[in-house]
């Protein structure tokens, strides 16, 4: 189309008052929604011009069919929705012009080692994917040309999303309590019908997600994750290929159903590296909407010592993580948290007492120390040890008493203490209560307040404490390696910091999920706190996993915060596998351990699981797997290229198709998948 046709469109466009800005530009992004959504005006408004009905729409008898693609792609290629306006109300990330929020043509694709989504939404003529060797690249290059025969399809069209996105099926489903391991029979519900076993859940977390919206839409008290860093050399095995915005895109698909499956009151903290920070936080910003963002908390994770200083003269060193932290709405509430004093705040410097007369006075503090024997007279109050067994049950015992001044709003109060009682202390009452205490102008305020229950000496004590912000610097990240009797030595989490989120946004039987659970330090948490819990992982650590760490919990095991909870041991999870179908090919794909073996597996692959259509079997089988060339690639990139053959919407079973013969589900799994998304006897609807 030449550039006349588009100025006769953009000023056909502009007639409609909905799509100009206060400036009297074109709203481009508002057209390219209202042409998704068929809007009549728009279709009534290009109808009745000639070009544009001859170049939009097919005319099929006496009706004139709307050809959307056509319009988008026209929009896209001329630049018609790319103008500076669409930024004029909205700021957030985009993809091409386009922002992640409107952008339907989901662009997912990790070819390899975590496969989800793939392709964009075009239509096309029938195409065929081969690979062909680059003899400059010296590597296969993958390559698509059009199929004799015509046939139209859509790479990824919504309504495949929605297929993929679908509850999945469970398999392997195992309960575990203080007497082992056994096939559960029911899940356990409360009145309102919600499950209340602690689950863990196997399987891509994605796809976890979505199966879990129809039960748990709604009802997820805090939502904690500490995902791959993107940082190139992540311990989880993770693509460490990210570039910013694919790993935005694979934070975004995930953060979109986690801010469903939120309470109104609900939280969420993400554990990131400051290298995606600031990118996340526009993300979420977005998603969460920049009015709910709370913090971002700084916690000191390391120290300036050994090989981490190499690099002193060329950067600054690194020593802590970040956690964003956002609300899904202004109903949520935050628990305040503290960590305990280390020295004496010598604004507590007298105690308020009372004569025999009833009258209240004050005394030096020092003074009283002095005379009861727990300071000796030269000692300074700023050179206290408060840890001091004599000195703790000294300010314990006397809370109520040590006060410290402080200023005030009530002027006629300031006025009355000051010049009606001038030294002295004047107490302040209504209705014979007593609301407060004044000491020339100023108000007194007890230690009391100053008191509260804290992490200390791996026990949950009153002390005197500190308000936590947004800096913590009191956690250990050097000796956990082997909490939970499980080794993640550089990427597992301490359980004092989850425990510290966790007492920070839920009370006592709320639900917590981690969908990047790792070695299940969340869920531990969860359980010595008696908080429910929910656990997605996808990758298998072996004996370092959440299931084993867990089985440890329900046994007892001391490591941790156990000693602050009190902890000895019982309570119960029920273990889940999303039911694979190609995720079994990718995973036996990866267990070659030679091109022979490879090959022998595809025998295997193209007759027993889904593969593109698009796949031309027979060429790579006959040809390109004889070839040299291919041979001579290393067998990670040998699997990378028969990986990618494999239909990635087809990698777990759906819960619609779990009682098809090939997928071979136990009944017992399938009467549990009907009793977990509380389906009908003999009935897959919801």
């Amino acid at each position: 189309m030449n550039l006349k046709f588009k100025n006769h469109l953009i000023s056909l466009l502009l007639k409609d008052d909905r799509l100009r800005d206060e400036q009297g530009e074109l709203k481009g992004n508002l057209v390219k929604e209202f042409a998704n959504t068929i809007d009549e005006k728009l279709i009534t408004l290009l109808l009745g011009d000639e070009q544009c009905r001859n170049t939009f729409f097919l005319k099929i008898k006496d009706a004139y069919i709307f050809k959307t693609n056509e319009f988008k792609f026209f929009l896209e290629d001329n630049s018609i929705n790319n103008s500076f306006t669409q930024y004029s109300n909205r700021i957030g990330l985009s993809s091409g012009g386009k922002f992640f929020k409107d952008n339907t043509d989901v662009v997912l694709d990790f070819p390899f080692k975590d496969c989800v989504l793939e392709g964009g939404q075009s239509t096309e003529d029938g195409l065929d994917t081969y690979f062909e060797y680059d003899d400059t690249e010296e590597d296969y290059i993958e390559k698509q040309s059009k199929r004799k025969e015509i046939f139209f399809n859509e790479i990824l069209a919504k309504d495949e999303i929605d297929r993929l996105l679908e509850p999945k099926a469970f398999t392997n489903i195992t309960k575990y309590d203080s007497k082992g391991e056994r096939k559960p029979t029911q899940f356990n519900r409360n009145e309102k019908g919600t499950i209340t076993d602690n689950l863990i859940i196997k399987g891509n977390n994605l796809l976890a997600l979505h199966s879990l919206k129809q039960e748990f839409k709604g009802k997820i008290k805090l939502i904690y994750i500490d995902p791959p860093f993107n940082t190139g050399n992540d311990s989880f095995a993770y693509n460490d290929n990210f570039n910013h915005s694919t790993w935005l895109t694979f934070m975004r698909n995930r953060l979109v159903v986690a801010k469903e499956l939120l309470t109104d009151d609900g939280l969420i903290f993400i554990n990131v590296d400051d290298i995606e920070e600031a990118y996340l936080k526009v993300l979420c910003d977005d998603i969460f909407n920049v009015s709910n963002f709370l913090n971002v908390i700084s916690v000191k994770s390391s120290t300036p010592s050994g090989t981490k200083t190499a690099h002193k003269d060329k950067t600054i060193i690194k020593q802590k993580d970040l956690i964003l932290a956002y609300r899904k709405s202004k109903k949520a509430k935050l628990i305040p948290q503290y960590s305990i004093r280390n020295n004496w705040d010598t604004h507590y410097s007298r105690l308020l007492l009372k004569d025999e007369k009833g009258d209240y006075y004050l005394k030096n503090i020092k003074e009283d120390l002095i005379e009861k024997g727990v300071i000796t007279k030269g000692t300074k109050l700023e050179n206290i040890d408060i840890h001091n067994k004599n000195f703790k049950e000294y300010y314990l015992k006397n809370s109520k008493k040590i006060v410290q001044s402080a200023s005030h709003k009530n002027d006629k109060i300031k006025k009355i203490s000051r010049n009606d009682f001038k030294d002295n202390v004047y107490v302040h009452k209504e209705s014979n209560e007593i609301m407060g205490f004044y000491y020339n102008g100023r108000q007194l305020q007890p230690l009391e307040k100053g008191i509260h229950k804290i992490y200390h000496n791996k026990k949950f004590v009153d002390d005197l404490a500190m308000l936590l912000c947004d800096f913590w610097n009191d956690i250990d990240f050097q000796n956990t390696q082997n909490e939970g009797g499980v080794s993640f030595p550089t990427a597992k989490k301490p359980e004092l910091l989850l425990s510290r989120i966790i007492e920070l946004a839920t009370v006592e039987n709320d639900i917590v999920l981690d969908y990047h659970l790792g070695s299940g330090t969340t869920n531990a948490v969860s359980l010595k706190s008696n908080r429910q819990f929910i656990g997605i992982e996808q990758l298998d650590y072996g004996d370092n996993d959440s299931v084993k760490r867990l089985q440890n919990v329900i046994e007892g095991e001391q490591s941790g915060v156990s000693k602050a909870y009190n902890w000895k041991g019982g309570g119960s999870f029920t273990y889940l596998e999303l039911a694979k179908n190609n995720q079994t090919a990718k995973e036996e794909i990866l267990k070659c351990k030679n091109l022979e073996e490879l090959l022998q597996f595809f025998e295997t692959m193209y007759t027993q699981y889904f593969l593109h259509y698009n796949v031309r079997i027979k060429e790579f089988k006959e040809v390109i797997s004889q070839e040299e060339n291919f041979k001579n690639l290393t067998l990670d990139r040998q699997k990378e290229i028969v990986s990618k053959m494999l239909d990635l919407n087809q990698l777990y079973v759906n819960l619609s198709e779990m009682e098809d013969s090939r997928y071979k589900l136990d009944a017992k799994d399938i009467a549990l998948n009907k009793d977990f998304y509380q389906l009908k006897s003999n009935n897959n609807g919801r």
